[in-house]
């Protein structure tokens, strides 16, 4: 047998690559970026910046670049909650989770967007924790039923609880940070058991054009110095905040985007940190950001190209629709970006369920995109030689008489070759749909969802450790809020 060739793409020829990245240093060296947080401020002057005290820029020399990228880890491994391997970051490998910080739910029975509560969010971390082609969570949605000042920590407080998978999240505040680090902590056992196996990541979002504020600075200072990997998380709007043109938008990416591996490298030389990003092409005409569009999917393999080119772990939102129901935009949208991802070999894809661009998550679409992150793998397999020759034999069986349905030939690679989708995808003939209901994929979806749930055993943490964290969230508790929400 040969081994099969996995499928590739390129948006970018390697002297457009090369010439990205240099024009990128020079903005940084010409034009520097704004710096928000004193601390990084101090960390960058230490390390040989140029800092403009008056009006905070950095200006960073191209070998300083090159310093922060050569100490930058090539492989980032995650852990789940039993300190068992999950994902490896790096090279080609793919990895999907949920799109993050969703402020709104589409509610499965009602079909309604609304607020997110924390019923919402329980029932849909039970059901990442129980899909096989998502192999990370996220915090995806932000609670409207607590403290804002808390939603941070709360998020990651309930994923903790319900779902094993490493989880992508992040701080709204500077202080929130040291309470979700302490969470983690009470889950893996120690500060160092976390550095040794990571439980999370932490995104930190610049502000485009051009600047690293307070909070975002402050999350990569805290997760670098705890060995917790950082992702940063760029977002150029190609006609707003940034360039039209999508290449542009892509040289202002990795500008905004090496600061970052810079900040990080500063603080701890071989901090881990992903090379990631949610870029849009601008919609002048609505003034949306449409993260289903084409020309933002072309930014998005644009700027992988260059993370890989530089040798970083790589993430990218895709998979996400802006459609505001389950229909035939959201399939088309999200089947488009998870496939064209796959095939990029981005390491990390965030936004498995996401509708209404960012700001929506549904538990239904969650488990359709599911779907569609089991057939890419089986995409990215690609096509395998069996046998020599390789089906003339089979051919000169099948005109001799033979059947093939039950060959030993068919027993022996139907499973291996074909992809045998579970039933939220339709296969049955028009006899079969209709004695079954005539049921469509949002209403199989929910009916799995449901039993999902049903199924969950709870957490699956310790009681101590439940006490802990209850413990931890409590003390940190605004507005005289306490925990009133019984874990189940």
């Amino acid at each position: 047998m040969s081994a099969a060739i996995r499928p590739q793409i390129r948006v970018m020829d390697d002297p457009t690559v090369r010439e990205v990245v240099e024009e990128a240093k020079r903005i940084l060296l010409e034009l520097g970026f704004y710096l928000e947080n004193d601390e990084a401020l101090s960390i960058l002057r230490a390390g040989g910046a140029g800092i403009d005290e008056k009006n905070r820029r950095v200006f960073l020399h191209p070998e300083m670049v090159d310093q922060a990228l050569a100490s930058a880890p090539r492989t980032i491994r995650l852990y789940d909650a039993a300190g068992q391997p999950a994902v490896e970051l790096g090279g080609d490998n793919v990895c999907f989770d949920p799109g993050s910080a969703a402020l709104n739910i589409l509610d499965p029975e009602s079909g309604e967007i609304r607020p997110a509560r924390t019923a919402d969010f329980v029932a849909f971390s039970k059901v990442v924790d129980q899909l096989e082609h998502i192999r990370a969570q996220s915090t995806a949605v932000i609670c409207s039923d607590v403290p804002p000042g808390m939603a941070d920590r709360y998020r990651l407080y309930l994923a903790l609880l319900y779902c094993r998978k490493p989880v992508v999240t992040g701080t709204f505040l500077k202080d929130s940070f040291r309470i979700m680090k302490e969470m983690l902590v009470a889950v893996r056992g120690s500060e160092e058991a976390l550095r040794e196996k990571p439980l999370a990541v932490f995104d930190a979002c610049p502000s485009p054009p051009l600047k690293w504020s307070d909070l975002t600075c402050q999350s990569l200072i805290d997760a670098a110095h705890s060995g917790i990997p950082s992702e940063l998380v760029s977002m150029p709007l190609a006609g707003a905040t940034a360039p039209v043109t999508l290449l542009g938008a892509i040289v202002q990416h990795a500008a905004e985007t090496l600061a970052g591996v810079v900040i990080t490298q500063c603080v701890e030389a071989g901090a881990p940190v992903i090379w990631g990003g949610s870029p849009a092409a601008f919609d002048l005409r609505q003034g949306t950001t449409p993260m289903g569009s084409i020309d933002t999917m072309l930014i998005d393999l644009g700027y992988a190209e260059i993370g890989k080119h530089l040798g970083l772990p790589t993430h990218a939102y895709m998979g996400m629709s802006d459609a505001k129901l389950l229909d035939a935009q959201s399939g088309m949208e999200s089947g488009m970006g998870v496939l064209l991802a796959g095939i990029k070999g981005i390491n990390m894809v965030s936004g498995a369920g996401m509708l209404n661009f960012e700001s929506t998550q549904s538990i239904q679409k969650l488990l359709i995109d599911n779907e569609i992150c089991g057939m890419t793998y089986r995409f990215l397999e690609g096509i395998a030689r069996r046998d020599t020759p390789i089906a003339a034999d089979l051919l000169e069986a099948l005109i001799s008489g033979q059947q093939l349905l039950d060959h030993e030939h068919t027993l022996r690679w139907f499973r291996s070759e074909h992809y045998l989708p579970s039933p939220l995808i339709d296969r049955s003939n028009i006899y079969q749909w209709l004695l079954g209901g005539a049921r469509s994929i949002g209403d199989r979806a929910r009916e799995r969802a449901n039993a999902l749930i049903a199924a969950h055993p709870g957490s699956h943490l310790e009681g101590d450790v439940q006490k802990e964290l209850a413990r931890i969230i409590n003390g940190s508790a605004e507005d005289g809020f306490f925990l009133a929400y019984t874990v189940q």
